[in-house]
């Protein structure tokens, strides 16, 4: 081989080394390129998904679900920042009869079936009620049981002031059903038209006692007693909820409501004593 085609043979080694060290760089700077790109995009998808809900959802919610969706009502905020969570609290049948007749809400969570279904025969409801929850009845007596109350008898003691739901609220018609059970007859001072407002007599000491739910005196803490009696067993109330039809905010009530149903959600309210759906 002459000396000028050994020259030339590693002139064109030396560019081919170069060529493929520049096709590497290339190669690498696309894919980091690439990469970046593809990151951005993740990035930003989940930006979109993060705020994608936002504004107010407005809540009609039974009297009893006062304390645990309040909780999570502030867990469904940090979740989902830029949206509101407010509530109107009250008897089922109140809130179900101003639902029928027009009041702005997006969800409605009932103490039972039966008021539930006052809203749905409407056409009210987008959808169908799901039970998320159960509760139980309850004795509620003053600070250390002093009428020494063990038993739904003991509350026709002579004397003793006992006051009730009324009948049409979910509480008060899950207590007529345990008292016809046990055979039992009372007359209450009041019947009241909530179940927060039942038990409150007994906190004020206006009463001596009420039939409320568990979780009603487990909120109360060491304002009242608890007495457990064994025909509350006939009467759990289911706990139904829905998206209202003229919801405004359709996609918030619907991630509100999976958020009730949800573990997070589920762990409020069985802390709060209520029974798994």
């Amino acid at each position: 081989m002459t000396r000028s085609a050994r020259r030339t043979r590693r002139t064109l080694q030396a560019f081919g080394a170069g060529a493929s060290v520049l096709l590497a760089l290339s190669a690498c700077s696309s894919s980091s390129t690439s990469s970046d790109s593809s990151a951005e995009v993740h990035a930003s998808a989940a930006a979109a998904a993060s705020s994608k809900l936002s504004g107010t959802v407005t809540v009609f919610a039974a009297a009893s679900l006062q304390e645990a969706f309040t909780r999570i009502g502030k867990d469904f905020e940090q979740a989902h920042p830029g949206t509101k969570v407010t509530f109107s609290f009250g008897g089922s049948d109140t809130l179900a009869a101003s639902i029928k007749g027009g009041a702005p809400a997006e969800v409605f969570a009932a103490a039972s079936p039966k008021t539930m279904k006052i809203v749905t025969d409407a056409g009210d409801a987008s959808g169908t009620p799901a039970t998320f929850a159960r509760n139980q009845l309850e004795i509620a007596a003053l600070p250390g049981n002093p009428d020494k109350i063990s038993s739904l008898k003991d509350l026709t003691k002579s004397g003793l002031k006992v006051v009730l739901c009324d009948k049409d609220v979910p509480c008060g018609a899950a207590t007529q059903k345990v008292l016809t059970s046990a055979g039992v007859t009372l007359t209450p001072v009041s019947y009241e038209q909530d179940v927060k407002a039942a038990l409150n007599k007994v906190v004020l000491k206006e009463a001596d006692a009420s039939i409320v739910y568990k979780t009603d005196v487990k909120a109360a803490g060491d304002k009242v007693t608890g007495v457990e009696f064994p025909e509350s067993s006939d009467a759990i109330n289911d706990y139904p909820i829905v998206e209202l039809k003229n919801a405004k905010n359709a996609d918030a009530a619907q991630q509100f409501i999976a958020f009730v149903q949800s573990a997070q959600g589920q762990k409020v309210l069985t802390d709060a004593g209520f029974l798994k759906p």
